[in-house]
């Protein structure tokens, strides 16, 4: 095992590389691997000798493996192969022209000759916008309260945000998840511009907003995770 950093290296077939975080906060050596992108996290106290670290890693060895196996496999979208738009998944497919655009019968049509994934990412980042903007500007009437910029972007940890000004921000993957939660996601973060926190009040306002949110909240955390496992271009 070679450190660099404040990484460690775990050898074997894959390599995989193990960021390690020191805290003074933390009492115990710890091992973690995220659902999102497989990143493998080693917690450690910071005064701990980076030697117990390794010995640690090279114990839990196994467990790293498993876990990194059992993750769901990342796929790259291409023609011939499925992706969910608004919760429908749909069959990638060559059209005649430029323009990417749903088919019919269930196809998403884009130019057979140029890069795909970037062909679907820009597409589902305008369905996003389009679906986020009317939503957010239909809860945000209804409290009476406007909200400043809305922006795109793919994070990882969280599907919106509401700063302090009034700004939005949501994640463009959630043009892939059914409407009705995409529409919770809107009326989550218009919420926060009438409760800035997460307490009782706050969720009765999510209530008067979107009544059957704890629907879509157990839908983003059951199959929220498998829209990351689709690849784009950054």
């Amino acid at each position: 095992m070679a450190k660099g950093g404040e990484r460690l290296v775990l050898a074997g077939d894959p390599v995989i590389e193990v960021c390690l975080r020191r805290s003074a906060q933390t009492r115990r050596l710890s091992l973690r691997v995220s659902q999102l992108d497989g990143r493998v996290t080693l917690s450690m106290p910071k005064k701990l000798k980076l030697q117990a670290a390794e010995e640690f890693l090279a114990e839990k060895a196994d467990w790293v493996r498993g876990h990194l196996s059992a993750r769901p496999r990342e796929l790259d979208p291409c023609l011939g192969s499925m992706v969910p738009v608004e919760g429908r998944d749909r069959l990638i497919v060559p059209g005649p022209g430029r323009l990417v655009a749903l088919t019919p019968d269930g196809g998403l049509q884009v130019a057979p000759n140029r890069p795909v994934a970037p062909q679907v990412a820009g597409f589902l980042k305008a369905l996003a916008r389009e679906r986020l903007a009317e939503a957010c500007d239909r809860y945000a009437h209804r409290l009476g309260r406007p909200y400043g910029r809305l922006t795109l972007r793919d994070t990882r940890s969280r599907w919106g945000s509401c700063t302090s000004s009034g700004n939005l921000m949501f994640s463009w993957r959630l043009a892939m998840a059914p409407p009705e939660v995409l529409d919770y996601v809107a009326a989550h973060e218009v919420a926060h511009l009438q409760e800035m926190n997460h307490s009782e009040a706050f969720w009765q306002v999510v209530e008067g907003l979107c009544p059957d949110y704890r629907a879509q909240r157990r839908w983003l955390h059951s199959a929220g995770t498998d829209l990351h496992m689709i690849r784009f271009p950054s």
